[in-house]
């Protein structure tokens, strides 16, 4: 059993599942539609939604148009839309320490109309602005010597 971090990256550790995730959480839901706006290779994005529907992360919905053969769309299931702060942390990261540019993409909440930020928060509510405020503890696997 791989900890928890470990046992993420096996599954969406590259950088097509990040795109694809993106796109399919702006509703873009067909194969050739995420090939045009990820720019991922063809065989690459097969095979990566493969593996998202593999891990559930992903689901498929057959649809057919006139004088058409039967094709699949895309949705993200629960566990693929859990990923949306993730996404969100790396693009902030992405901003202020990658060198990207700014504004391609912002989150907006729709209550208000106030920029969506991540953030690290405590079970009581507290936000956690410094990262040394966060104490990382290493537990031993179950039945470790």
């Amino acid at each position: 059993m791989s900890d928890p971090l470990t046992a993420a990256l096996a599954v969406v550790g590259d950088r097509w599942t990040f795109l694809v995730v993106r796109e399919l959480g702006l509703g873009e839901d067909r194969f050739e539609g995420l090939l045009e706006r990820t720019g991922a290779p063809r065989a690459v994005l097969a095979g990566r939604l493969r593996d998202l529907v593999e891990h559930g992360l992903v689901g498929t919905h057959d649809y057919q148009e006139p004088r058409r053969r039967t094709r699949q769309r895309y949705v993200l299931s629960e566990s693929g839309r859990a990923l949306r702060p993730v996404l969100a942390a790396l693009a902030a990261w992405g901003e202020d320490h990658a060198g990207a540019t700014p504004g391609g993409l912002t989150d907006r909440h729709r209550g208000c109309g106030g920029l969506v930020t991540p953030r690290l928060v405590c079970e009581c509510g507290q936000l956690i602005d410094v990262p040394t405020d966060v104490l990382t503890e290493i537990h031993e696997p179950i039945g470790a010597a």
